[in-house]
């Protein structure tokens, strides 16, 4: 792409070719279309599959988990139920060492959320009417853990603990087979943890289908949350409105906005952590340091020796990868606020006053003590947050997900003659002769 290279151009950098600009017009512009990665013509064939996926489900049930999971993930899982003592032996089998962090990140995430449960609303009126909001939660959630390539254990208790904590009586998890037709012990260590007993050996679109319409064996549920590929992506928006989602889950992003404080190894260790999770995964670095913004791509290329993702992480780089030199960190708040980035790091001197600044972000890091990974795993807020710029209006997967509120509203007699003159007037504004009546003929 046409920019303002801030030192040698790829081919003389080697393998790695993460962008580089100066310019903060062309920066955004870019940033947009980092946004936007998952959108276009592959979207739209792959939501034509989608369709397919989740009609052949409804239809077939059972039978087309089994064939869809061989087509797609050579594995024919029968039984789709994992048994109750397959669960708890991965549990004995756990090193007590990751049993021990386990329950660390269960304790600190339990805490935080249980802080969050809403109240009951009850107020009484100048009338004498009672106006209240009741909360209930769901009665039975379906959470999806991904698979593929990697095992996400911090994804079964950040999407277990919250439903837990509002009181969903039935947990239903899915999360796709390994090579040999087993799920990660590690990831049923983490369900047995956080109480989650009913779990199929099913991923991609056609596990969203099955918990959405239910088949002879999985359950139809009332909301399902977790994060997964573009396929369960796709399949969460369409099967919305037959039930809950949590929310439309796009590849991983960072963005970290640095100043001459922040050291360069740090920097490319917090880009990496990101794209190592996914060739679409959006690394970004606005810096007001042109010394941080030369070392950290000599940075990146050191760490990237002998990395075990390291292809992977060069392909999420090279293709969504940005460095941005700022002339301000007002400019790169207002480069953030643009973009409304999933994971926001603030390694800059004085953290604080530039959090209180940013208007866009699903979750912010504040200061070089607070990697992003902390947040991942058992800082205490929940770590499915809204991406490809839809922090502008949403926000982390909470207790309030597997939650649904009703109103109560008590009128007496007083209340509705204080009040009945208006609501017939408002009625018969809309032309709703009925509804005018309905109070008319109580008052008379």
């Amino acid at each position: 792409m046409a920019a303002s290279s801030l030192i040698p151009s790829a081919a003389s950098a080697g393998p790695l070719a993460i962008a580089r600009l100066d310019d903060q017009e062309a920066a955004a512009t870019r940033l947009v279309a980092i946004a936007q990665r998952t959108s276009g013509s592959q979207s739209q064939e792959a939501a034509r599959r989608v369709d397919a996926i989740l009609e052949q489900v409804r239809a077939g049930g059972d039978a087309a988990l089994q064939e869809l999971s061989e087509r797609f993930d050579g594995i024919r899982p029968d039984p789709l139920r994992i048994p109750a003592e397959t669960i708890q032996r991965a549990w004995e089998a756990c090193p007590e060492d990751l049993q021990s962090a386990l329950g660390l990140a269960h304790r600190r995430i339990l805490d935080f959320h249980q802080r969050q449960k809403p109240q009951d609303l009850d107020v009484k009126g100048v009338h004498g009417e009672r106006l209240g909001r009741r909360w209930r939660p769901v009665e039975r959630a379906g959470i999806y853990v991904p698979g593929g390539r990697a095992s996400y254990p911090s994804t079964v208790l950040m999407n277990a603990v919250p439903a837990r904590v509002a009181g969903v009586k039935r947990l239903v998890m899915v999360t796709p087979p390994g090579p040999e037709g087993r799920v990660n012990g590690t990831v049923l260590a983490a369900a047995h943890l956080a109480g989650v007993e009913e779990i199929y050996r099913v991923g991609g679109a056609q596990a969203i289908a099955a918990l959405a319409y239910g088949t002879e064996s999985v359950p139809r549920v009332d909301v399902i949350s977790g994060p997964g590929n573009l396929y369960v992506t796709l399949a969460k928006k369409a099967v919305y409105g037959t039930v809950g989602i949590d929310s439309l889950a796009g590849p991983s992003e960072v963005l970290v906005i640095a100043d001459q404080s922040a050291r360069a190894d740090q920097v490319a260790a917090d880009l990496l952590a990101q794209a190592e999770h996914d060739p679409l995964a959006a690394a970004i670095l606005l810096t007001t340091s042109r010394d941080l913004a030369e070392a950290v791509p000599r940075a990146l290329a050191e760490q990237l020796e002998g990395h075990p993702r390291a292809e992977l992480c060069r392909a999420a780089l090279n293709d969504w990868g940005l460095i941005v030199l700022c002339p301000s960190l007002e400019a790169a708040a207002q480069l953030s606020d643009r973009f409304a980035p999933e994971h926001l790091e603030l390694l800059v001197e004085r953290p604080e006053p530039l959090a209180g600044r940013i208007q866009h972000a699903g979750a912010i890091f504040l200061g070089a003590w607070s990697p992003e990974a902390v947040g991942d795993y058992l800082a205490g807020p929940n770590h499915t947050l809204p991406t490809s710029g839809t922090a502008r209006f949403a926000g982390a997967l909470s207790v309030e997900t597997f939650l649904r509120h009703t109103s109560l509203i008590q009128f007496n007699r007083q209340a509705l003659e204080a009040t009945g003159g208006a609501v017939i007037a408002l009625a018969e504004s809309e032309g709703l002769h009925s509804h005018a009546d309905s109070v008319r003929r109580r008052l008379d």
